[in-house]
């Protein structure tokens, strides 16, 4: 080797790994970094600005009921082909590669469950699933959520979120509609109450059916909530919508939505209208109060 010869170490930039990765979150909301420990303490909330990020439904679940409680039900149900849909791939195929990627059978998880003692029925949508897309599981499940209601006389709680219908299942999903909303109206007639919670995004056949159909309709901040996307509609009509146009805000302003919770404050929320609704358990006071009267509650912070 010759005097002046130095010998370089090359270092592959595929193994290098940034200072600080996995422990620092940036929120893209407000643009402050922050220990990512704290936006899962918070609730997947910016705790500087209270941006409201995604959380699975597990966590919606764990946050809302005592601890404990929850006891999942319909594990057994799982998604049919009938129609031998196919696009880039077969829909059959496609269901077990996200079965493995997600480790969820569907996009909804529902069972018993208590909140602040009382027992409730509740589900919540798994939108890493294909996008929380209904199809013929997501429908038997909720429409199971509303008989098993009726049937011990508990509220349903329904977190949303999604894309909505499944493509890949054709009528068939569009069907679910019809029955989620049929199962909805006989736990209605029985005077039991249903909060439907709307995360972001609620859109497509699920907004059109049962998402809005709550004796309360309670919102995160900022979600998106509505039929189509707001680009979709902008390409149809071809003027330029409203600022925050299908955004919880504008819906509030608009009465098409009754109340916006912070993530922090739902359980609380659904509490005291679950009280208003049907009385203190740990009071015991009767149930005798029906669930048309939710829009008159005033809920307070």
């Amino acid at each position: 080797m010759g005097w002046f010869e130095k010998t370089r170490n090359v270092i592959d930039a595929s193994n290098k790994r940034t200072l600080g990765e996995g422990v620092f979150r940036r929120c893209d909301h407000c643009g402050e970094t922050m220990r990512a420990d704290e936006f899962t303490t918070n609730h997947e909330t910016c705790p500087a600005c209270g941006h409201h990020y995604p959380m699975s439904a597990e966590a919606w679940l764990s946050l809302l009921l005592d601890p404990g409680s929850f006891r999942e039900r319909d594990t057994e149900l799982e998604a049919g082909d009938p129609l031998l849909f196919s696009d880039s791939k077969p829909y059959a195929d496609r269901v077990v590669q996200t079965q493995r990627n997600t480790g969820v059978k569907d996009a909804f998880l529902a069972g018993d469950g208590a909140l602040d003692g009382r027992p409730v029925q509740i589900g919540a949508f798994i939108f890493r699933f294909m996008g929380g897309s209904m199809g013929s599981v997501v429908g038997e499940k909720i429409t199971r959520m509303f008989e098993r209601g009726l049937e011990n006389r508990q509220p349903v709680i329904l977190l949303s979120s999604s894309g909505g219908a499944r493509m890949q299942e054709g009528a068939l999903s569009l069907m679910q509609m019809a029955k989620t909303v049929s199962a909805l109206g006989r736990f209605r007639a029985a005077g039991m109450p249903f909060i439907s919670v709307l995360l972001n995004p609620t859109t497509g056949g699920v907004a059109a059916s049962f998402a809005f159909l709550g004796d309360v309709n309670i919102a995160e901040p900022r979600a998106l909530i509505g039929f189509a996307g707001p680009r979709v509609i902008e390409t149809t009509i071809r003027q330029k919508l409203p600022e925050g146009f299908q955004r919880s805000e504008f819906l509030l302003e608009h009465g098409l939505i009754d109340l916006i919770t912070e993530r922090y404050e739902m359980r609380s929320t659904i509490g005291r209208l679950m009280n208003h609704l049907l009385g203190d358990p740990v009071l015991g006071v009767s149930d005798s109060r029906p669930a048309q009267n939710a829009l008159n509650v005033q809920i307070s912070a």
